[in-house]
């Protein structure tokens, strides 16, 4: 049998910035309550991960402030480009995030936005730890020897 072709293009739109302010410990993948002009939206690749973050309130996970541009054939049905999100995982994750977030210093911050093998819109999430400003600095050290050692292996 012949294989389906894909004939949309893949989409993943990332938080660049979340793995240099903060050290990634566990990651969640979780679905996201949209609306018809939103998923749209994000299928033409129009929406963007920077400054958001997630928070649990009354026993579900929600993402605020992630940005996706007004869909450009949605007449009044269009929705607002930074609403709070709703995202979906299993209760037990919910639980297990929501004892990690009573530690000081903890957030839920989402990485990567894209559309899985059956259309859908998940996101990406990762609990994570808030680095110091020497950490930073050793993480800009480590990428600039990296690039370097790129440099010198081309070189050769």
């Amino acid at each position: 049998m012949a294989e389906k072709k894909s004939k949309t293009k893949s989409v993943n739109i990332k938080n660049k910035r979340a793995s240099f302010d903060f050290l990634l410990l566990d990651k969640y993948t979780a679905g996201i309550v949209l609306t018809g002009t939103e998923i749209k939206s994000i299928r033409a690749g129009k929406a963007s991960l920077v400054d958001t973050f997630c928070y649990i309130h009354n026993g579900e996970i929600w993402v605020k402030n992630m940005y996706v541009a007004e869909y450009s054939y949605g007449s009044y049905n269009n929705h607002t480009t930074r609403r709070d999100r709703k995202l979906l995982l299993n209760r037990s994750e919910i639980r297990k995030l929501q004892q990690e977030m009573k530690a000081p210093g903890f957030s839920i911050v989402p990485t990567l936005l894209f559309i899985d093998e059956n259309g859908r819109a998940k996101l990406d999430i990762y609990l994570c730890r808030g680095k110091k400003e020497y950490d930073k600095r050793q993480t800009l050290k480590e990428k600039e020897d990296r690039r370097e050692m790129d440099r010198q292996i081309k070189r050769y």
